[in-house]
């Protein structure tokens, strides 16, 4: 697998004995694993992986990996297709999760806590559903068990019900060329982030993934429902909600009420709601975001 550690993040600053951080690559060279997904690595104390959304890279983490990694070992995940980090040959998001748990097995990572951003998010209860024994806190960062019923309003919806959509999506973007990929990502960037600097970024990002990927990403999301698996994680849970995008408070009502009742087989999690944030909080309210994280993980 390729791993690296990128000059612009080592920049930072951040206390790192250098011992320890040369300790980090050696391990990390040596893994074995797959190409389906690069990481970065800083800092040390438990570790924390940190997984971005579709067609996101690492870099949507910067804020919160330079503050957790005062206090922890930060794993920062590329997958492979989304922004900078190159697509490979097969490509897909169960081989992702598969090397994921197998990346953690061999870096004897202690039941890392996992930190996703909308498909990393279900990423994230994809992990912890599979093997519970492995895997520490959760934090989920606009992302959902169960895809579905964001396109319905009902969380009635099964997979059943969506699958010729899944597949027609699948096929729709697969024949995208990155440029229509880019027009598509622009249509709903006002429910992405606030910023224009936040939303060329996510454009950035947008026109270096592979549309062949994110098609194929998009089907497993909508053909995947976690919901009835979420009983069989054993840590604690944070989903940490955004509702900015809406102006009525019939609608942030309705958002709260979505995000609930997904989280409603599992009796260990918790739901935390921003409603000025857009998708992306953390380019929104990374101070909020940052700090329900460390509080979080501190009570875990």
């Amino acid at each position: 697998m390729k791993q690296k550690l990128k000059n612009r993040f080592c920049k930072q600053k951040i206390s790192i004995p250098f011992a320890i951080l040369i300790a980090l690559i050696i391990t990390l060279t040596n893994s074995a694993g797959a190409s389906n997904f690069t990481s970065e690595v800083v800092g040390s104390g438990k570790p924390v992986i940190l997984i971005p959304g579709l067609m996101s890279d690492q870099r949507v983490w910067d804020s919160l990996a330079v503050e957790l990694s005062k206090t922890n070992s930060v794993h920062r995940i590329s997958i492979a297709g989304f922004g900078e980090t190159p697509a490979v040959k097969e490509q897909a998001l169960s081989a992702v999760k598969q090397q994921l748990l197998t990346y953690i097995a061999v870096n004897k990572l202690d039941k890392p806590a996992i930190i996703g951003h909308s498909l990393g998010g279900f990423m994230a209860f994809w992990l912890a559903a599979e093997k519970p024994d492995m895997v520490g806190p959760i934090v989920s960062v606009d992302g959902l068990p169960f895809i579905g019923p964001l396109f319905t309003q009902t969380n009635s919806t099964t997979v059943d019900s969506l699958k010729g959509q899944a597949e027609t999506m699948k096929g729709m973007y697969g024949s995208m060329t990155q440029q229509q990929l880019v027009a598509q990502t622009r249509f709903g960037l006002n429910r992405q982030a606030k910023s224009e600097s936040s939303k060329n970024m996510i454009i950035e990002m947008a026109g270096k993934s592979s549309p062949a990927v994110v098609g194929d990403a998009v089907y497993t999301l909508m053909t995947h429902d976690l919901r009835s698996q979420l009983s069989q994680i054993k840590s604690p849970i944070l989903l940490l909600g955004a509702s900015g995008a809406f102006t009525e408070q019939k609608d942030h009502l309705r958002v709260r009420k979505l995000y609930n009742e997904q989280l409603s087989g599992a009796s260990n999690a918790k739901l935390m709601m921003n409603t000025d944030s857009r998708h992306f909080i953390m380019f929104d309210d990374a101070s909020w975001l940052n700090q329900q994280v460390v509080q979080f993980l501190a009570a875990s």
